[in-house]
């Protein structure tokens, strides 16, 4: 086969398609939900999760990041750090209803979605 030949075949073979990744991580997702539901914690520091002794943060809103509240931070950190944190007990089938119309959006867009948790995929 000639030289020529070999870039006529080239030239003919269709496109590659890239491929494209997108990894959400909504890490404030549960804070920003009930932010949404409840006016009066707008614009407040709002951590989602026990405040007792023992509890766990289990998402911080931007206003308490601000702080340094963290997600896995034990509550009573999380308080001292932040002595005007509002805490929200979970409401876990409300957030499981929000993240699976979020993956219905995604769909519109791409046929695969890897959901990792309610808040990532």
């Amino acid at each position: 086969m000639a030289d020529h030949d070999a870039d006529k075949i080239a030239d003919a073979a269709p496109p590659q398609r890239q491929r494209n990744i997108l990894y959400v991580d909504m890490d404030p997702f549960y804070a920003s939900v009930e932010q949404r539901d409840n006016p009066e914690f707008r614009g407040r520091p709002v951590a989602v999760g026990g405040s007792e002794k023992r509890g766990v943060v289990a998402a911080a809103s931007y206003e308490a990041r601000k702080f340094g509240v963290r997600s896995a931070m034990p509550s009573v950190n999380a308080r001292r750090q932040c002595p005007e944190l509002v805490f929200v007990k979970p409401r876990f089938e409300v957030y499981k209803s929000i993240s699976q119309q979020k993956r219905e959006i995604f769909a519109e867009h791409t046929p695969v979605i890897e959901p990792l948790s309610l808040d990532e995929a």
